[in-house]
C-alpha cells in the first residue's frame, strides 16, 4: 500500500499501537488554517495527485441541470463520458494497488464483474455554515472517554476531526458526515438475489431522516449526542407492508434507541440492541445495522487503526444508478449490472478494525475506505471468525446540488461465502427518482413510538 506522504506520520503514530481510551484534543490553531490553503473547508486535500488522474479541488458540484425541477428524474452530467479503461479479471493485476480485497475477489470470481472507470470529478459538497462549523471543530473537538470508547465532545454542525489523527476519529468523520439536516427517500426498494440467481424484493417504503447535529439553529451547548434520527415505513411486499422502525441514534451507544411496529402483533417493541452484528429490521434482516451505509450506529465494539491515505478506485458521482424507470435491469444474477456504476480515482482514508477482547461479532476484523472529500464510507471488506473474507460492501454515492448534499443513493454487499448479495434502496421508481428530497417539516414528535403507532396502526 502507498501511502500519501502527508499522512504518513499520522499513520505511523497511529499504528504503533490501537489507540487508547484516552482524552484527544482538537488540533492546533496553525494547524486549522490549513482548512483556509492547503485542505478542503472538509479535510480534503486541495491540490490533485501529480500523475492528473485526480484533479484539484474546486469548490465541489453546486450547479443544478439546466432546467432541472424537484420532483423530475435526476439526470446524470457525466452521460457523455466514456470509460478510461475497464478493469477486468484479464487485467486486474495492471491496476491491484487501487482495489480493495473485496473488488479483487469479486473480479476472480465472476467473469460478468467489472469496474469501468470514468475521469474524477471531485463533486462532493457542503454548505457554508458546516464549513464554517469544520473550522471551529478543528480546534475545539476532540474524544473524551465515553465508558465503553471515545466519543466526541464539543463538535457539532460540521466535520468533527477535519484533520484526523486516529482510526476512530477519521470513522467519526463518516457517521457525523453531512447527510441534509433533514431529508427523505419516497419508495425506495431494497432486494437480495440468492446465489442462484433468484431475485427477491426484501422491502420497499419510505424513510425520512434528521440529523440535530446539523441543526442550524444548535450549538456544542445544546446538543445531547443524538445526532441521528430514521423512521421507515415499509410499503411492501404484502407480507411486509405497514412495518415500521424507528432509531434515535446517540455518539454514546447506550443512549441510542429503536423501535419496531410488527402489523402482525399490533404492537410496538424495543428493540434491545440496535448496533453491531443484529440484524436490522428495515433490510427484512438480511443486513446487520453496522453494516447501513456501509458503517453506521456505534463504533465501540472495535479497535480503529489509522493505516493511512492512499489513491483508490470507488464509486463515485453514480447517477447512472437513477437512470432506470425500474430496478430490474440494475440487478443482474451475481452483482449489481456493471453497466450502471461509475467507478473513479479518490484518495481514501484507510481504517483497520478490529474487534475488542471479550467482545462478540460475527465478523471480528473489517477495512474500511472513506472518501477524503465527503468523509463517506464507499468500500469496506469484512473477514468472518476463521479469517475468510466473507462480505465485501459498497456505496455508490450521488451528489444533490440544489441541496448540497453529497450522500450514497444505493447501498449493499456481497457475500463471498454464499454467493448471495444484497442492495438497495434503489429509487428508480418515478415518484421517487430523484432520491433524497429536503424535508422542511419534520418534527422530534415524528421520530417516536407513538407517532408510528398512530400511523401504522392497521
Amino acid at each position: 500500500m502507498k501511502l500519501n506522504t502527508m499522512t504518513l506520520c499520522a499513520a505511523l503514530i497511529a499504528c504503533v499501537s490501537v489507540e487508547p481510551m484516552l482524552a484527544y484534543a482538537g488540533v492546533s490553531a496553525e494547524e486549522a488554517q490549513q482548512l483556509k490553503t492547503t485542505l478542503t473547508p472538509l479535510g480534503g486535500e486541495r491540490a490533485g495527485n501529480k500523475e492528473g488522474t485526480i484533479p484539484a479541488w474546486s469548490g465541489g458540484e453546486l450547479k443544478v441541470p439546466a432546467g432541472y425541477k424537484p420532483g423530475q428524474r435526476r439526470a446524470d452530467p457525466y452521460a457523455s463520458e466514456k470509460p478510461l479503461y475497464s478493469v477486468t479479471a484479464a487485467n486486474m493485476d495492471k491496476y491491484a494497488d487501487t482495489l480493495s480485497d473485496g473488488q479483487k475477489a469479486m473480479l476472480k470470481r465472476y467473469p460478468s464483474y467489472r469496474m469501468d472507470v470514468y475521469p474524477t470529478h471531485r463533486t462532493a459538497v457542503a454548505p457554508q455554515y458546516v464549513y464554517d462549523n469544520t473550522f471551529k471543530n478543528a480546534t475545539r473537538a476532540s474524544l473524551a472517554n465515553g465508558g465503553d470508547y471515545p466519543i466526541p465532545t464539543g463538535a457539532f454542525g460540521g466535520t468533527p476531526f477535519p484533520i484526523p489523527k486516529t482510526g476512530m476519529e477519521v470513522i467519526w468523520n463518516h457517521l457525523l458526515r453531512y447527510q441534509g439536516a433533514a431529508t427523505r427517500n419516497l419508495n425506495g426498494q431494497t432486494w437480495m438475489v440468492t446465489a442462484n440467481g433468484q431475485k427477491v424484493m426484501a422491502v420497499q417504503g419510505r424513510q425520512e431522516i434528521k440529523m440535530p447535529y446539523y441543526d442550524p439553529n444548535g450549538s456544542p451547548e445544546k446538543f445531547d449526542g443524538t445526532f441521528w434520527l430514521t423512521r421507515v415505513v415499509n410499503d411492501g411486499p404484502p407480507i411486509r407492508a405497514g412495518e415500521a422502525i424507528i432509531g434515535r441514534v446517540n455518539v454514546d451507544d447506550t443512549k441510542s434507541l429503536a423501535w419496531v411496529y410488527l402489523t402482525g402483533q399490533r404492537r410496538v417493541r424495543k428493540l434491545p440492541n440496535p448496533n453491531g452484528d443484529t440484524p436490522t429490521p428495515q433490510s427484512a434482516g438480511l443486513m446487520s445495522f453496522d453494516e447501513v451505509n456501509v458503517f453506521a450506529g456505534g463504533p465501540g465494539l472495535f479497535d480503529w487503526k489509522l493505516v493511512g491515505k492512499k489513491e483508490m478506485l470507488i464509486p463515485y458521482n453514480d447517477n447512472k444508478m437513477l437512470q432506470p424507470e425500474s430496478a430490474e435491469p440494475l440487478i443482474g444474477a451475481s452483482h449489481i449490472n456493471p453497466d450502471f456504476v461509475r467507478w473513479e480515482l479518490h484518495r481514501v482514508w484507510v481504517v483497520d478494525a478490529q474487534l475488542k477482547a471479550g467482545k462478540r461479532h460475527s465478523s471480528p476484523k473489517g477495512r474500511y475506505y472513506i472518501d477524503e472529500d465527503s468523509w463517506l464510507a464507499m468500500l469496506a471488506d469484512r473477514w468472518d471468525a476463521n479469517g475468510q473474507l466473507w462480505k465485501t460492501l459498497f456505496g455508490l454515492p450521488v451528489t444533490y446540488p440544489e441541496m448540497e448534499v453529497t450522500e450514497h443513493a444505493t447501498y449493499g454487499f456481497y457475500d463471498l461465502v454464499s454467493g448471495a448479495w444484497y442492495a438497495g434502496p434503489y429509487v428508480n421508481i418515478p415518484a421517487a427518482s430523484i432520491g433524497l428530497q429536503q424535508a422542511t417539516s419534520l418534527q422530534d414528535s415524528t421520530f417516536t413510538p407513538d407517532a408510528m403507532v398512530g400511523d401504522q396502526l392497521r
